[in-house]
């Protein structure tokens, strides 16, 4: 069977470092966000998601990106409250 995409799984990657990117961007001070950037990176990784994940990407994201930070905190962060992921 023949993959599909690049890798078998493109969407998945790209969704994870749309979110992973994004992530990243808002720790930067505010002077420097690129927020035009930042407001078409979430455009398409809204677009790219499952409706009403886009939340739940940015949270495992910042869960990759902090690991010292507890979890549950960072998912509560994004009103994910009961720890999905």
């Amino acid at each position: 069977m023949p993959r599909k995409g690049i890798t078998g799984h493109d969407e998945w990657v790209t969704t994870e470092a749309l979110a992973t990117a994004l992530i990243a961007l808002e720790q930067l001070p505010p002077k420097h966000q690129p927020r035009a950037q930042m407001d078409d990176i979430r455009k398409l990784l809204a677009a790219g998601c499952q409706p009403g994940t886009v939340n739940l990407h940015l949270a495992q994201a910042k869960c990759r990106l902090f690991p010292d930070i507890d979890p549950l905190t960072i998912y509560q962060e994004y009103g994910l409250g009961d720890g999905q992921g």
